[in-house]
């Protein structure tokens, strides 16, 4: 039978390292675990809070009701045949590990995607992406417990919604508790290297035959270069979603600031580069307080130590207010706000 812990600091376990206390913490290793854990909050009424890596999160205050955090380990190959295999993990693995394995089996696919923090259950809810990959476009399939309903689920990417750092996920929170994930992978090199930083590095090896291993690599060494480690400075990585305009406001924008990036959408509309704004219009190196703005990352809030969650909300949200004002673009943040 599991016990929860009471008033527990989540300190250790937020990559902002915001203190802030879990009114009750439980972990879970196994699907049946979880149930029990789910199973007990609804009989004492608790509102239940899910942890995975806790490296997209804003801690604004104490976390009422029961924190579960997922610890379910386990990694397989599950098929190869016809150029593709089909890889699965559990909730509780590591983001960054998978890669890594998956790259040791041979596979490709996933090797812009290193180094992201977090946890493999909380990547398809973020529908997570860098470098011009995003996951959805690997999905296989996941196995969620869902509350609603009270029964396992099994869901394609079609139900899942992807959508740019989006998904269904986010669409009805608190539904769904995902479980594990399944991936499809190439079983020869299927390199993206367009996006000009990588593309840059590529070309600076002089290799000449594809290498997943090397890209995976070279990514690593671009975050590595460019965003802090939260180990050294607290942070939550990309703070902002990069925002998605109409193409009539992306033009006239580009008409005062020639040089601004800009990428265009199959829907018509245009990407804007959050990070780009955000350093036009002078918030990079700035700092109110114990918090501020990454001085080599624009698009990344740190704590300089002993913040607290309001402290990083009321930032963000001076930002935003600027970045509307200068620009006429709203930016949305990427992280989950947690507690009072």
């Amino acid at each position: 039978m599991i016990q929860p812990q009471t008033d527990v600091d989540l300190q250790p376990y937020n990559s902002f390292a915001i203190a802030e206390c879990a009114e009750r913490l439980v972990w879970v290793e196994r699907d049946a675990e979880l149930i029990e854990a789910l199973d007990l909050a609804a009989e004492q009424g608790w509102p239940v809070t899910l942890l995975g890596g806790g490296s997209n999160l804003v801690l604004a205050g104490p976390v009422p009701g029961l924190v579960i955090g997922m610890r379910s380990r386990g990694r397989r190959l599950l098929s190869r045949a016809d150029g593709f295999a089909v890889i699965e993990a559990e909730a509780g693995e590591n983001w960054h590990a998978l890669v890594n394995w998956s790259l040791d089996l041979g596979l490709s696919g996933l090797e812009n995607l290193a180094l992201i923090p977090g946890t493999v259950g909380a990547a398809p809810v973020q529908n997570i992406g860098a470098y011009g990959v995003e996951l959805c476009e690997r999905f296989d399939s996941l196995d969620a417990w869902d509350r609603q309903q009270q029964r396992y689920c099994r869901l394609d990417a079609g139900q899942c919604r992807f959508a740019y750092r989006d998904s269904l996920f986010k669409q009805e929170p608190g539904r769904y508790v995902i479980l594990r994930v399944r991936l499809r992978l190439p079983t020869r090199p299927d390199l993206r290297i367009d996006y000009a930083p990588l593309a840059a590095a590529w070309a600076a090896t002089g290799l000449s035959r594809p290498d997943s291993r090397v890209v995976a690599e070279l990514v690593c060494a671009i975050r590595r270069s460019k965003l802090p480690d939260p180990a050294v400075l607290g942070n939550a990585g990309s703070f902002f979603k990069n925002p998605l305009v109409e193409a009539e406001q992306a033009q006239a924008l580009l008409a005062r600031f020639p040089g601004m990036p800009h990428y265009p959408q199959a829907d018509g509309r245009c990407k804007l580069a959050a990070g780009w704004l955000i350093d036009r219009a002078g918030w990079k190196g700035r700092r109110q307080g114990a918090v501020g703005v990454h001085a080599e990352q624009a698009l990344v809030l740190v704590n300089h130590g002993g913040a607290r969650g309001a402290e990083v909300l009321a930032l963000a949200e001076a930002i935003q207010a600027d970045i509307q004002q200068q620009f006429g673009v709203r930016l949305e943040m990427e992280p989950q706000r947690l507690g009072d």
